[in-house]
Formats: structure tokens, C-alpha cells, sequence
């Protein structure tokens, strides 16, 4: 059903999804490497190509480290969070980047510790209530003039499978709408650069990805 507005979130809905994504993550870890076959990597490669060597990275949902973590360019260090164990232990044989388990709605990231922060189809799993906090926390994290790669939806809408990928899992999704996505960008100090649509190879039906670009506004 669309939801977009920003209602104050209920702690016990809150919880209950959360519980629900890391849980299907943990179960389908082995269903979901097996179908990711990401077309957003031309994508993601050009972001990180954008980088300054030297330059620090936080991949928020890194999964089993694709398809940011196994990409990396020589001279990037980077930091893969998520808050599935087996998504993580998968992501070790993927990637040398340091792995921290941890919850994207309370980053254990220090003030401007990062040029740039990814959370492909992972902000998705977040209750739409919360993804304004999420991404003023993205803002906090990175230092000025740092970028964001973000998976957005151009329509707002929550919903659940019960048996995602056939694996008799239940996994759950939130969007506020690109329009108010990209509100919360600019409230959090973020200024879109650019915008695209990538196909959806794990949608039932047809159905595309959003991938908004966003550069931090220098003090």
C-alpha cells in the first residue's frame, strides 16, 4: 500500500520488521547469492571509479559484499555493514574490506569519517518512517563534499512476500516515493547529481530499481 508520509514510527512495527529482513536475509543467504546477478554494476563501478584515491568508503547493507565490496579500485579502503551474520560470512570470501555487524538505523560510524556512503537495496527494508533519521545519519558520516549512492522507488509503497525467491521466507519493503526521498536528501544536506533507472531481475513482475546519486553540500 503506498506510505507517503512521515508518521512518527512505531517502536513495535519498528522492530518487528527489522526482525523479519535480518532474519530472511540469515535464511536466504544462499538462495539470494545465487540470484544476484547485479545490473547495477556498471553503475556502482562508475561511482566508485568517481573516489579520490586515498578515500574511505561505508557499504550500509554490503550483503555478501556485491556489488560494491568485490569492485573496489586500488587505493579505496572500505568498511561492509549489515546486520545479517550469514550475509557477512559470505561477504568475507568476496572482499579484504573490514566487516562490522550492525544496524543501519544507529551507524557505529564516527562524524565525517567517510568520502562516501552506498546502501544499495538496503534503505528498502527500512519502516518509510525511519529513512529520514537514516539518511541524516548518511549526512553525518560523511565529510563535506562526500557522495551517496542510494537505492530509491519511484512510487511509494510497503509491502511483503511470504515466500520471497521461493524460499518459503518472509522478507518485507518500505518507500516513501522518490519525491520525498529526494526531500529527505536535501533536509539532511545532500543535493541530488544524478538519477537512474536499472530493471529489477528479482521482481515478479516488471519493475525497475531508482539509483539517486547525491553529493554533500560543503559547509
Amino acid at each position: 500500500m503506498p506510505t507517503d508520509n512521515d508518521a512518527p514510527p512505531d517502536p513495535d512495527d519498528d522492530r518487528s520488521q527489522r526482525r523479519t529482513v535480518r532474519d530472511g536475509y540469515d535464511a536466504l543467504a544462499d538462495d539470494y547469492g545465487k540470484s544476484r546477478d547485479p545490473p547495477e554494476a556498471p553503475l556502482v563501478g562508475s561511482f566508485l571509479d568517481s573516489l579520490p584515491s586515498g578515500g574511505r568508503l561505508l557499504d550500509v547493507g554490503c550483503g555478501q559484499g556485491t556489488p560494491v565490496l568485490d569492485r573496489l579500485p586500488a587505493g579505496v579502503d572500505a568498511v561492509g555493514l549489515d546486520f545479517s551474520a550469514e550475509q557477512l560470512r559470505r561477504a568475507r570470501s568476496a572482499t579484504d574490506a573490514a566487516l562490522l555487524r550492525a544496524d543501519m538505523t544507529a551507524l557505529p560510524v564516527a562524524e565525517g569519517a567517510v568520502d562516501a556512503v552506498t546502501a544499495l537495496h538496503s534503505l528498502v527494508h527500512v519502516p518509510v518512517e525511519r529513512h529520514p533519521a537514516v539518511i541524516a545519519d548518511f549526512s553525518r558520516v560523511t565529510r563535506p563534499d562526500g557522495r551517496l549512492l542510494l537505492t530509491a522507488s519511484a512510487e511509494g509503497w510497503s509491502g511483503a512476500n511470504d515466500d520471497w525467491l521461493d524460499g518459503g521466507t518472509r522478507m518485507e519493503w518500505s518507500f516513501p516515493g522518490v519525491e520525498r526521498t529526494r526531500e529527505h536528501l536535501r533536509d539532511a544536506g545532500f543535493e541530488v547529481v544524478g538519477e537512474k533507472l536499472v530493471r529489477d531481475e528479482l521482481a515478479e513482475e516488471e519493475g525497475a530499481w531508482l539509483f539517486l546519486t547525491a553529493e554533500k553540500r560543503g559547509d
